[in-house]
């Protein structure tokens, strides 16, 4: 059963797995109102309850959030029987203060990621988180 977990206050077994090494998928809107689900890798703040994901302008996920500023999107993680979706309003960020945030913050997670000039960041405002951490 899932449970609702406190976005602002996750808990150590929350973050434990937010911080572990796992991809997970991306679910964003097409134009057409279709799910486009894609795998990422994903950083999450609770001060600030914003998961960012890296990426470039041209791909499909900055695409579509920037189309549709404040999209509803949805983060899932999975481990076995641990998981977790995280939910919230989505913006697409090219200035280079936010992509060397997301940059920096995905490097400590997973690893440097090849330098790109059309590097973007999506920042997502998460307001629900539900799922199984531990």
């Amino acid at each position: 059963m899932s449970t609702p977990i406190d976005p602002s206050a996750p808990g150590p077994d929350v973050m434990a797995f937010l911080t572990e090494r796992h991809l997970a998928t991306l679910t964003t809107s097409r134009a057409d109102g279709t799910p486009q689900v894609t795998p990422v890798g994903f950083t999450y703040d609770p001060e600030t309850r914003l998961a960012r994901v890296i990426t470039w302008t041209s791909s499909w996920k900055s695409r579509h959030v920037e189309r549709e500023p404040g999209q509803r999107v949805a983060l899932c993680q999975v481990d076995g029987g641990r998981w977790l979706t995280l939910y919230g309003a989505a913006v697409t960020r090219t200035d280079s203060t936010a992509t060397r945030e997301g940059v920096e913050r995905y490097a400590e997670r997973y690893r440097q990621p090849k330098d790109r000039d059309d590097r973007s960041v999506i920042e997502i405002t998460v307001d629900r988180i539900v799922g199984r951490a531990g």
